[in-house]
């Protein structure tokens, strides 16, 4: 099996895209990039904008290589509404009729009516395709974070030929015990998965954090997987140092680390990209 991270929040942009071969099996994860439009009062640098059109680039690239796309949930940096990424491939994707909020709901109605005559699309919750070397089979809605969050429900998607890799979006933690029950059952040999979100910690809490990085050791501990932790948990400068329990495991790393590639957290480092270009300009400012 390979497993290659194409776009993540370590490689400067807001993803968890990946494309996975398992043998017959050419799949492509949550094919999304974006980027935040706001933090810490300033909009993206310009090095994130290069890291943008990369990641694009990238995704792209690698569309033409998969006969499956999946979508776990509507959140735009999971997906994009760009036909040729799923033009006559099977497509498995959240069901916007079912365990979602508002927001979703309405991303994923535009979703479905925009690619229904362009992909074979099915609703991922659940569904199962056999390729005769190599099993896909999706969960049930899991909780984007806690338990009514707000923020809907996700898919996570198995990739199995032997060896067992899950790809388990925005789950953020996991928060949830439920989540994390079923990511211990799926027995992976290979998890990724977005992390706590310590840099969200005033609006959701302690305790919240704690609970997402206490189920995160508990997966490692029981299936001795290897984690790619990303996404949410690489948005705090200081994640190695709030997340430390996890990284000492020497079983998690960032996707960044994962390829081998230098860590380029740009969200979290903002302020310095800004600062950088404001000392070149003089007293020039973003805009």
């Amino acid at each position: 099996m390979r497993v290659i991270p194409l776009a993540a929040d370590s490689l400067g942009v807001r993803s968890m895209a990946t494309y996975v071969e398992a043998g017959s099996l050419r799949l492509l994860l949550d094919p999304g990039a974006r980027l935040s439009p706001r933090r810490f009062g300033l909009p993206p640098a310009p090095e994130e904008d290069e890291a943008l059109a990369r990641a694009v680039d990238r995704i792209e690239a690698y569309a033409t290589r998969a006969a499956l796309v999946t979508v776990s949930h509507f959140h735009t940096d999971h997906y994009r509404l760009e036909p040729r990424i799923y033009a006559g491939r099977r497509v498995w994707a959240k069901d916007p009729r079912r365990m979602t909020d508002a927001h979703q709901a309405g991303q994923g109605r535009a979703f479905w009516q925009a690619m229904v005559a362009h992909a074979a699309l099915k609703p991922a919750e659940g569904a199962m395709h056999d390729a005769g070397d190599a099993l896909l089979r999706f969960s049930p809605p899991l909780p984007h974070g806690a338990e009514g969050s707000g923020f809907g429900f996700v898919v996570a998607a198995t990739v199995d030929d032997g060896q067992r890799f899950v790809h388990a979006a925005d789950v953020q933690g996991p928060v949830s015990a439920v989540a994390a029950a079923y990511l211990v059952r799926e027995r992976p040999d290979l998890l990724y998965l977005s992390g706590p979100p310590t840099y969200l910690e005033s609006r959701v809490g302690r305790e919240e954090i704690e609970r997402g990085l206490a189920h995160l050791l508990r997966i490692v501990n029981e299936t001795g997987c290897q984690v790619i932790l990303d996404h949410h948990a690489v948005r705090d400068r200081r994640y190695r140092e709030r997340l430390g329990p996890a990284f000492d495991t020497g079983r998690v790393v960032t996707a960044a680390e994962y390829l081998g590639y230098p860590e380029q957290c740009l969200e979290a480092g903002r302020p310095g990209l800004w600062a950088r270009h404001r000392g070149r300009a003089g007293t020039w400012m973003p805009p």
